[in-house]
């Protein structure tokens, strides 16, 4: 993903996580963190202080197949 931002929560971000296990398609990290973060629901809620779930995705569905 070379030249493309990267968010600055992805590193910490479970959904990075469940990328690297094979649980959650590559979209999710071309589109959101390694994309358009500054559209991911879980970002705003991060800096917000807002709880939100792991297993929430980016567009702020719940997918309750990653643990």
């Amino acid at each position: 993903m070379k030249g493309k931002s990267v968010c600055v929560w992805f590193e910490v971000c479970p959904l990075k996580r469940f990328y690297e296990q094979g649980k959650l398609d590559k979209k999710w990290i071309e589109n959101y963190c390694l994309g358009n973060y500054l559209k991911c629901i879980r970002k705003k809620m991060e800096e917000e202080g807002a709880e939100h779930p792991g297993n929430m995705l980016p567009d702020g569905t719940i997918d309750e197949n990653l643990k």
